[in-house]
């Protein structure tokens, strides 16, 4: 791999339960544990995931769709169930919803046409964070060494 394929956030802790990430060119994102009860608007660590689901599609298709017509409505829901058996802790059932409406003209006629293929390109071989939860990438944990 080389240097250009890596990439990389810090996820430093701020108070019991929260912490902030910061990626490579210095943007950042608070979330939390949701350990105060629930009342936090913090997303949680799994709400991140599913955020990055549908982020990663939407952009994806996006690109896509919109160089023919601008959309009037571009939304995408992500659901899953989180359930806790032998495996341990996880999602399952994956749901990424697309909610897109075009205005009328020729332009936004050939957006419709595309939609669902760009939907499946970008399920099937374009979005990183889905195809990457999908092939089960393993995941290695270490301590750094003082």
């Amino acid at each position: 791999m080389s240097e250009d394929s890596k990439r990389s956030v810090v996820v430093e802790r701020t108070a019991t339960g929260h912490f902030v990430a910061t990626n490579a060119r210095g943007g950042t994102i608070r979330f939390g544990t949701a350990s105060d009860g629930g009342t936090s608007t913090e997303f949680t660590p799994v709400e991140l995931l599913l955020a990055a689901l549908g982020g990663c599609t939407a952009a994806d298709v996006d690109v896509a769709t919109s160089r023919h017509a601008e959309p009037a409505g571009f939304s995408v829901s992500v659901t899953g169930d989180k359930v806790s058996d032998e495996l341990g802790n996880r999602l399952t059932d994956l749901t990424v919803t697309f909610d897109v409406v075009f205005p009328e003209g020729a332009g936004a006629e050939r957006a419709r046409a595309i939609l669902p293929r760009a939907v499946k390109t970008s399920h099937d071989r374009l979005c990183t964070v889905s195809r990457t939860v999908e092939s089960g990438t393993p995941v290695t944990v270490t301590i750094k060494d003082d």
